[in-house]
């Protein structure tokens, strides 16, 4: 046995690595020690004077205990339009911070699936998206990114309670029990998860395009010069640049998309840094639509945005075979939360959900619909056109008389035609929206 040489004797295993276990027999193999990030203990929202639990009070602006009046100011800073952007690439993604920054519990509803943040003293037994009373509370989970951006709620109190009546009582083929039947303690202020996309397109594009061209000809038959329009086709080719700012893109599927963008638009100039401060008594969703298939989403809606662009340079109507190519620079993204109030209801067994955005005060969402109203006002619309109609039949027939209240029926009943499918479309819009 040959003695060991003093190098080997003397080698010690380098600081921050340790030995892992090796595919080779007599081979060592030594890796670097995980790398330990130091975490931001959460937040505790407790008063400092009598240790009662906070919450954020919007008429205050920052933590407020309703107990002893204690107040204490957020500190975040408006940024607005400023806000910092991130970059589509990893070293992004591996630095963005994780979690709410404090304690919070997560609402798991077993209905509708959705995963909403609450306050850990919170007891809430009823979703506010579906109205199913079969939910779980558990911890809530500190893997998804960390918002950076925060747009405070500002309506509150008689303000949002207007607001909801408001829309509540619009709409003659509504129920008229309908605003008694909602009360204002269905509502929940929640913060959404958005992001937001900036991107620089330039798009070039290839098409026939037709230009007009009259044309005159003598018509010896009736001795009359006559015209008529022509199209001459002929290829053409350009190029748009576009710059897309600030394009919203929801980050959660649970919520109907066609109630958010009733409640559109959101003013980012009220963009804050992000402070757990804000969600001291309020509730807030988790995103559901990662950062990638939101980007996809946004994609195609600025290569539409790109596509009117090139539309722009065509100087006639008569486009065909149209061809673009849509090439993307300096792509970034947000982040970021916004204010919405959101309730569901139950009216004769049915769910429906209402929005009220949480900045502007702007409502949407479905409604049920008295349908005997409906009906009664589409037999009115009809009725006058169809009864001259009958009316006429027997007349044409004695003489010839009937063909003007036929005339008459015809062209009512079209009319009336035309407004009950108006009339029916918005009905079942307010159902199912």
């Amino acid at each position: 046995m040959t003695s060991a040489s003093p190098a080997k004797e003397n080698w010690q295993i380098p600081p921050h690595f340790e030995q892992t276990p090796s595919a080779v027999e007599g081979i060592s193999v030594f890796a670097p020690l995980p790398v330990v990030e130091d975490s931001i203990a959460p937040t505790a929202f407790k008063c400092p004077n009598c240790g009662a639990t906070t919450q954020y009070d919007i008429s205050a602006g920052g933590v407020a205990c309703e107990h002893c009046g204690y107040q204490n100011a957020v500190k975040a800073q408006r940024v607005g339009l400023n806000a910092s952007v991130f970059e589509f690439t990893l070293e992004a993604l591996d630095h963005a911070e994780r979690g709410w920054g404090v304690e919070r519990q997560e609402m798991s509803c077993r209905n509708c699936g959705a995963a909403l943040s609450v306050e850990p003293r919170a007891i809430t037994t009823t979703c506010p998206f579906c109205g199913s009373n079969e939910v779980n509370l558990q911890a809530a989970s500190g893997e998804s990114l960390r918002p950076r951006f925060i747009i405070p709620f500002k309506i509150q109190g008689e303000a949002l309670a207007a607001h909801a009546r408001e829309w509540l009582g619009k709409g003659w083929f509504h129920p008229s029990e309908l605003v008694s039947q909602v009360g204002m303690e269905r509502f929940n202020g929640i913060y959404l998860p958005y992001w937001t996309f900036s991107a620089g397109i330039t798009s070039d594009w290839k098409a026939e395009v037709g230009y007009e061209r009259t044309v005159s000809h003598y018509n010896p038959s009736t001795r009359t010069t006559e015209t008529h329009t022509e199209i001459d086709w002929r290829w053409e080719n350009g190029r748009a640049g576009t710059r897309i700012q600030d394009m919203l893109i929801s980050g959660t599927g649970r919520l109907s998309r066609t109630i958010l963008e009733r409640i559109h638009p959101f003013s980012l100039a009220d963009l804050m840094t992000y402070s757990a401060d804000y969600l001291a008594g309020w509730k807030a969703l988790a995103y559901d639509v990662a950062l990638q298939p939101a980007w996809e989403e946004g994609k195609r809606s600025m290569r539409e945005r790109a596509k009117s662009a090139c539309y722009d340079q065509i100087r006639t109507s008569h486009v065909r075979n149209f061809n673009m190519s849509a090439g993307f620079s300096d792509e970034n993204w947000r982040y970021i939360l916004i204010p919405v109030y959101v309730a569901s209801y139950k009216f004769e067994d049915k769910t429906f959900q209402v929005m009220v955005n949480g900045q502007t005060g702007q409502t949407a969402g479905q409604k049920p619909v008295a349908w005997w109203k409906v009906w009664l006002a589409i037999t009115a619309l009809l009725s006058p056109g169809g009864l001259l109609v009958l009316v006429g039949l027997p007349l044409l027939f004695l003489g010839g008389f009937g063909i003007v209240p036929i005339i008459i029926g015809a062209v009512l009943l079209i009319a009336g035609l035309v407004f009950s499918a108006i009339i029916y479309k918005s009905a079942v819009d307010s159902e199912v929206a």
